[in-house]
């Protein structure tokens, strides 16, 4: 995996004094029903309590971030959504 695909981002115990911190990262994966054609469609990230969602065509917007617990119903709320 390439650092290109990694979405890095400071700890929120960081300060703004530049002192020593840790950076945390996302790894972000296009959804499996997109196409190579740039269609239209969401990335994931997993961690242990939230799956983040992101917009594939404007990576630098704010993203949705879910619980586990939550992520079935939602899936399916799109599903139906999409029909």
């Amino acid at each position: 995996m390439s650092t290109a695909e990694l979405a890095w981002f400071k700890s929120s115990y960081s300060s703004a004094q530049g002192d020593s911190c840790i950076e945390v990262a996302l790894d972000w994966h296009k959804s499996t029903y997109s196409s190579a054609q740039g269609d239209d469609c969401i990335e994931v990230a997993l961690t242990p309590t939230t799956i983040h969602i992101r917009d594939s065509k404007d990576p630098s917007r704010p993203h949705l971030g879910l619980t586990p617990s939550a992520w079935t119903p939602f899936v399916a709320h799109a599903a139906a959504r999409a029909d």
